[in-house]
């Protein structure tokens, strides 16, 4: 290590970090150092293996005592990893944290180049800029906001529960919003999950209950988030709530309303059984629905098309008077201090693979209608009957639809060959039929996973490692469907006749999910799927403080990773709301009021909703809170005047001058 170059009082510290080999196998750390050492203002330059660790850091906290160090500039990684690690070292040593500024020697430099003399010149370019510009670094402070301790979760099936449970038994307020007549989600349509071949009910209707009845939740159901206002501790919160036309104070779940409908027969498609049974204008989704209270669907009722119903529900409710058909949508208004995403996936539409005869032939279904007809509280009671009144005796599952696929998704679903495998054990379990499955590739990463595939396979179960390019009626009638695949195992395309086709969708995000991460102000990733803060290090955070992602709309999962995430979830809230404020960091925008004329250009730019216009003074407003310093505004202001903490114009030109050699 060279020693400092003494300068006198006051300076600024350079520390260059080896990273490993990561920095130091393509850039010659002594020679920038040596070089960094020349520059002026440059008090003590020196190079760490790894300037990150315990001794690294001290390194730094006692040369700012030492030497009485003015500014330091540490040339190392991404400042997402660790500019706030040396800005607490710096602070540490005494001085403000913002007299700190970090080089990205690696992404910048080491990672994106072979050359070696060529990467220390550009190192030594990105240094020389770094010290010109932190000379010109103000201090700043960081601001605290109070944190609101209610919490919003949006969604109400598996991970929405568990992260509402979770909050809830920590003393939490929780209000729990799910756009359907009932919680549950995707879980409540399962029979079995697996590997365990839990029954899904068995595990799941106990936490629905006990969130029903929990006195911390305020469960919202039939309600859909509208407007999201505020910041990150402060939301202002609108929800939608539509009418039930069924007071949920009132009902308790008698059902005899439903019995008394003049609809003798169910003959409203049943969305919850994937329309494969019926139902009457007046139901309850599914026997264990939460809250236990019916719905009128006003697209089917008699009074609601015609008015000329007999009202034979009103009659065997007339005791209770639950059943209101004057009942109006309402808006709830609600204050809470962070927000919980959890709206779940949408099942792959498999129609826009037409070659798969999915709408075209009866007997082909996907895999959340076969848990439909598999379950006991299906359209079937649990029996599997094909569309023609048939029993199948040979069964084909495509596993991979709408997956892994260059025409429609790229990604794996993850769940597919799982759910595939589950099916094929409970078909084989109902009907004895020869069930085939057609894979690209078994994936059974997880815990039980694998013994669960060789129980499959043990009990008759065909692999075929191939993916099917045709599904189409076989020539020779009986009713059957001819799959037609290539065996890549065996070297031959097969053609195989069965009864009943099982598409194994995969999954992909809310049709709406642009519209809501447009409302909460979040990003979405290349799939569609919100978009984390760090795919490793920040999981379940969102670049909205504040707003926190769990299940299926971050990316597809499985039953325990949703659960986990969701835990997760709860737990960063709980972390904010027990801490009872954010620290906000200071580089956000301002308004210079003398120079401002008011075009409102800025306005309709800014993705955070912080800049208002004040009608008084005829000048934009910046909210600081709101303000997250992705500098939008300041490169759209016509008039130059909002400036940024942090990225003032005089430490940007500074910079680019240093950056290009000027002397």
């Amino acid at each position: 290590m060279p020693e400092p170059k003494d300068t006198g009082s006051g300076g600024i510290g350079v520390y260059v970090c080896h990273c490993g080999t990561n920095i130091a196998g393509t850039v010659d750390v002594n020679a920038l150092t040596e070089y960094a050492a020349t520059l002026p203002g440059v008090t003590v330059a020196r190079n760490y293996k790894y300037a990150c660790s315990t001794p690294g850091q001290e390194l730094i906290k006692r040369d700012i005592h030492e030497l009485n160090l003015t500014r330091v500039v540490v040339a190392a990684c991404s400042p997402c990893l660790h500019e706030k690690t040396f800005r607490n070292v710096t602070s540490e040593g005494g001085l403000n944290p913002y007299y700190f500024h970090m080089v990205n020697l690696r992404e910048h430099d080491s990672w994106v180049h072979t050359d070696k003399k060529a990467a220390t010149e550009k190192g030594k370019d990105l240094i020389r800029a770094a010290v010109r510009r932190v000379r010109l670094h103000r201090p700043l402070e960081r601001k605290r906001v109070s944190i609101d301790p209610n919490v919003l979760i949006v969604g109400g099936g598996i991970a929405g529960i568990h992260a509402a449970l979770t909050l809830a038994n920590a003393g939490k307020h929780v209000y729990l919003v799910e756009r359907d007549a009932t919680i549950g989600g995707h879980m409540a349509m399962f029979d079995k999950t697996f590997p365990t071949l839990d029954c899904a009910a068995c595990i799941l209707t106990p936490k629905m209950t006990a969130v029903k009845s929990h006195p911390n939740i305020t469960l919202w159901t039939l309600s859909e988030v509208t407007q999201v206002d505020g910041y990150v501790g402060n939301y202002k919160i609108t929800v939608k709530r539509k009418p039930r036309y069924v007071l949920e104070d009132a009902c308790v779940g008698c059902m005899e309303c439903i019995d008394a409908c003049v609809y003798k027969q169910a003959k409203v498609p049943d969305e919850f059984n994937m329309y494969l049974g019926k139902r009457k204008p007046i139901y309850i989704p599914f026997p264990q629905a939460v809250p236990q209270v019916v719905v009128i669907d006003r697209e089917s009722c008699i009074e609601f098309k015609s008015g000329k119903c007999k009202k034979t529900c009103v009659e065997v409710c007339a005791d209770r008077k639950a059943i209101d058909f004057q009942q109006q949508e309402k808006t709830e208004t609600i204050d809470v201090g962070t927000i919980i995403l959890a709206t779940g996936f949408f099942t792959f539409n498999a129609t826009r693979i037409p070659y798969y005869g999915y709408g075209t032939y009866p007997n082909v279904y996907t895999g959340l209608e076969v848990e439909r007809l598999v379950n006991a509280a299906g359209p079937t009671s649990g029996e599997i009957i094909l569309r023609d009144n048939r029993k199948p005796k040979a069964v084909g599952i495509v596993h991979c639809v709408g997956s892994r696929d260059e025409n429609t998704n790229r990604y794996c679903s993850r769940v597919c060959c799982m759910y595939s495998l589950k099916l094929a054990h409970l078909i084989k379990e109902k009907t004895d039929a020869e069930v085939f499955n057609f894979y690209i590739d078994m994936r059974t990463p997880g815990k039980g996973f694998e013994e669960f595939y060789n129980r499959v396979a043990e009990e008759g179960t065909h692999f075929i490692r191939g993916r099917v390019a045709d599904i189409y009626p076989d020539p020779a009638g009986d009713g059957h469907l001819l799959m037609c695949a290539e065996d890549t195992l065996m070297g031959t395309v097969r053609k195989i006749p069965v009864d009943m086709v099982v598409l194994s969708t995969g999954l992909e995000p809310q049709p709406d999910a642009q519209e809501v991460r447009r409302r909460f102000h979040l990003s979405c990733s290349g799939e569609g799927f919100f978009l984390e803060r760090h795919p490793k290090l920040a999981p379940v955070s969102t670049f909205t403080d504040g707003i926190f992602l769990a299940g299926c709309c971050q990316g597809p999962k499985d039953i325990p990773d949703t659960v986990a995430q969701a835990g997760a979830a709860a737990a960063e809230a709980l972390a904010l709301i027990d801490i009872g404020y954010i620290e906000q960091e200071p580089y956000t925008a301002q308004v210079l009021e003398e120079v401002c004329s008011g075009c409102k250009t800025c306005i309709p730019l800014c993705p955070y909703q912080a800049i208002s216009f004040v009608e008084e003074k005829k000048k934009a407003e910046i909210n600081e809170v709101l303000c997250k310093g992705c500098g939008t505004c300041v490169a759209s202001c016509p008039s130059g005047s909002i400036q940024q903490n942090l990225f003032e114009d005089e430490e940007i030109f500074e910079e680019v001058e240093g950056l290009l050699a000027y002397a």
